[in-house]
């Protein structure tokens, strides 16, 4: 079948199988190699990209199902403008020393750009924040470095809480 939808802003069109999820046709089909691949069970959450502003799996995701949407990979957050091109979540990241093997990072630094987007106050609540980062797996970091990254990118004081 022939797909076609928005990748990182570019109109794109893929030949696919019917049963291809988004995660292999964005790494094997687009070379957006960014995306990882872990659990291919929608767990660990290293596959998170955006599919019309919302956090999704695309390990369990069907490419078909993409059909006239909207895809942001990790690759399509950079904006530019800071040291690297990098937005200022990825800074943060960096700043706060939020990655160490980088394997969940991509998908880390996805889901929290969807929250800083589509629902900014996640980052006034520590609880709500705790669920959201529960939401994927880190086996490096303890999560408390990605927490000060995610608070710093969203303009609070990481110490504060």
């Amino acid at each position: 079948m022939r797909v076609e939808f928005d990748v990182n802003g570019e109109r794109r069109s893929v030949d696919v199988e019917p049963r291809r999820h988004l995660a292999d046709v964005l790494r094997d089909e687009l070379g957006l190699t960014g995306t990882h691949l872990a659990c291919e069970h929608g767990v660990c959450g290293s596959c998170t990209v955006l599919l019309d502003g919302e956090a999704v799996r695309s390990c369990l995701l069907l490419a078909v199902q993409c059909e006239g949407r909207s895809v942001r990979t990790v690759e399509g957050l950079a904006d530019g403008e800071g040291p690297g091109g990098l937005n200022p979540l990825q800074r943060a990241f960096s700043a706060e020393h939020a990655l160490q093997c980088g394997f969940c990072t991509p998908g880390f630094v996805v889901l929290l750009q969807g929250a800083l987007e589509r629902d900014p106050a996640v980052f006034d609540d520590p609880e709500a924040l705790r669920r959201l980062l529960s939401s994927n797996l880190c086996r490096c970091t303890g999560y408390e470095p990605i927490r000060r990254a995610a608070l710093r990118a969203a303009g609070r004081d990481p110490d504060a809480v």
